[in-house]
């Protein structure tokens, strides 16, 4: 296990391969584990990275510091601290929205993003999400949420005990009172953006045509229809080369789009 210290808290990381830096940000539900197959696949041409924020995980449980900002400022002083000049980002639910907000803060240090199942408001949030609270019994929240679909997730289901229910509880309140709209957000961005959404999902819902129609060209929307909250779980193979083929094209979508596992939402 690594961990460095930030603002006198615990931070917990990991670190796999060789070559240009590359970080994982983990979902509502989950920690830095289940990016784990991804992180292997990536290995020998990226050092991959994955993080737990605060409240999650191995990393330190600090109710003061349950917030999206709080959470950007955890990821600013990480990079900061490993020394890392430039970097993309891969976010999953939570720190999709942390990364899109990191890059509008901080566009000299993301190179491009890829969010995973990122709700664009409120209104695409699953009431399962919405309707959280910490002190619905004694249950970790993922066994809450996902019920029985739990077990199809080995990743998530190891580490699930370690998530501290108030910190899912006050991230999702601080996405909807401090976040707002995504859609307000990408508009600060210049650098590529991939949207990935899984068609099945009911924990977040893609956005419409008529929000997609107004984003900007830096950014795209590609669906795994067969996936559901966990892409790089359900569907690993072809979201591992969805991720490689973004790192590798950037924001040339054409090159991107033209493969048969996934489809890109047109304009």
């Amino acid at each position: 296990m690594s961990a460095i210290i930030l603002e006198s808290s615990l931070v917990h990381y990991e670190a796999l391969g060789r070559g240009k830096p590359l970080l994982f940000l983990h979902d509502w539900l989950g920690s830095w584990r289940y990016w784990v197959p991804s992180m292997i696949e990536l290995s020998s041409s990226y050092r991959a990275y994955a993080l737990d924020f605060w409240g999650f995980g191995d990393s330190d449980k600090l109710e003061t510091r349950y917030s999206i900002a709080d959470y950007v400022q955890q990821l600013e002083l990480f990079i900061e601290q490993m020394g890392i000049p430039s970097l993309p980002l891969v976010g999953h639910g939570l720190g999709g929205v942390v990364a899109l907000r990191f890059a509008a803060l901080h566009p000299e240090l993301v190179s491009q993003v890829m969010a995973v199942n990122v709700p664009f408001s409120q209104a695409h949030l699953g009431r399962a999400l919405v309707s959280f609270s910490a002190d619905d019994g004694g249950e970790p929240p993922a066994v809450r949420i996902l019920g029985r679909k739990l077990d199809e997730y080995e990743e998530v289901r190891l580490e699930a005990r370690k998530t501290a229910p108030v910190a899912v509880a006050r991230t999702v309140h601080s996405f909807i009172h401090d976040v707002g709209e995504i859609d307000l957000l990408l508009e600060e961005l210049d650098m590529p953006v991939m949207l990935v959404y899984g068609a099945q999902n009911n924990l977040v819902q893609m956005p419409s045509r008529e929000i997609e129609e107004e984003l900007d060209d830096n950014v795209a929307i590609f669906v795994l229809p067969e996936s559901a909250h966990y892409p790089m779980l359900e569907e690993t193979s072809k979201f591992d080369r969805l991720l490689l083929d973004f790192l590798l094209h950037k924001d040339n979508w054409d090159a991107v789009q033209l493969k048969e596992e996934w489809r890109r939402r047109m304009r």
